[in-house]
């Protein structure tokens, strides 16, 4: 049993160190990118007026199927996704061999975590792909709601908000201290260019974060007053934001975020450090 824990280890040391998969994890931080990409622009859209629509991940691929081969883009979005889940899952059971104690649960804690990220939105991908939905549900509210309907269900959402909140901060603390360096290669975080990356890394991350932490509040609220229609996802978070004094300012400057986050992928897939 020994030997082939071992063997199954060093599989997935080379497979982490390969240059295929380092392809893939390319093509699946562009599709990623995109994403971020559409999510700023329906953003955009409702800072403009236009309440149509979800802004959400699926929201975003709900639009991307309605133009000129959308439903292959999609499709490939939902590739990238998969390529980007097995990566995490790879690095999650053979990776990190430099780490050890808390760094190493740590670590083994963000795969998880982002494992399941690329897998909804893969799985949203695939929906949407196969023409089911617009991506204007209200999934995080049905959530909410079932989980309320047990006697230990208020405090799950609470906690379930108290989590997302710390991912949101998580974010913000890692373009604050610009943290994300260490996902670009040298050449990548050098130069002029490389001075661009890092400043969109920066802004990149702390708009997401703040979005986040908004959906993290929203469920919190949930629990709080033990309504699930409070709850919500990033739809919500966004419109909520709207609704507050200077709203269009605040979700436009967001939305600038966002975009900057998206572009950020791109450049981490080019200077790819893994």
């Amino acid at each position: 049993m020994g030997n082939i824990i071992e063997s199954a280890s060093n599989a997935g040391q080379g497979a982490t160190s390969s240059t295929l998969m380092d392809h893939a994890v390319r093509f699946g931080l562009i599709t990623y990118g995109v994403v971020h990409l559409l999510i700023a622009w329906l953003s955009i859209q409702l800072t403009l007026g236009d309440r149509q629509g979800s802004v959400s991940g699926k929201g975003a691929l709900a639009e991307m199927v309605t133009h000129p081969f959308g439903r292959t883009m999609v499709w490939l979005v939902a590739v990238g996704m998969a390529l980007l889940v097995v990566w995490r899952l790879i690095e999650l059971f053979a990776g990190h061999r430099g780490e050890d104690g808390a760094d190493l649960w740590r670590s083994r804690a963000v795969d998880v975590l982002k494992a399941g990220i690329y897998g909804a939105l893969g799985f949203a991908a695939v929906s949407v792909a196969r023409g089911g939905g617009s991506g204007g549900g209200r999934s995080e509210e049905t959530i909410s709601a079932k989980l309320m309907d047990h006697s230990w269900g208020v405090w799950l959402v609470g906690l379930i908000g108290l989590a997302v909140i710390g991912y949101g901060i998580s974010l913000v603390w890692r373009g604050l201290t610009e943290s994300y360096r260490e996902h670009l290669e040298a050449e990548g975080k050098s130069g002029d260019l490389g001075k661009a990356y890092l400043l969109l890394g920066k802004v990149g991350y702390v708009a997401k974060g703040v979005a986040i932490g908004i959906v993290g509040g929203l469920f919190v609220w949930a629990a709080m007053t033990h309504d699930p229609d409070k709850s919500g996802g990033l739809d919500d978070a966004l419109r909520t934001v709207l609704d507050q004094p200077f709203g269009p300012l605040l979700l436009a400057v967001i939305a600038i975020g966002i975009a900057c986050y998206g572009l950020f992928c791109f450049a981490r897939a080019r200077h790819l450090s893994r």
